[in-house]
């Protein structure tokens, strides 16, 4: 997992698949949670706050392999 601020300060995070299976994630801040699929071996895109009062540790991150949860498939 990777943080940083974007060029207009907003807080961002990464999240990098260092397994060869699939997985599900989500990002989360201020409630909201945003599920995604995650390539093996690959990072996902950058998550983005929408204040510049959140900082990195405002995020909740969660994944685990696709496999598990075959209701979260149909997730682009």
């Amino acid at each position: 997992m990777q943080h940083q601020r974007s060029a207009t300060n907003l807080a961002e995070i990464q999240i990098t698949n260092q397994t060869s299976k699939a997985l599900i994630c989500y990002v989360a801040i201020d409630g909201h949670k945003l599920y995604f699929h995650l390539p093996a071996n690959r990072p996902s895109q950058w998550y983005k706050a929408t204040d510049t009062r959140f900082n990195y540790a405002n995020f909740s991150t969660w994944c685990d392999y696709l496999s598990l949860y075959p209701q979260y498939s149909q997730i682009n």
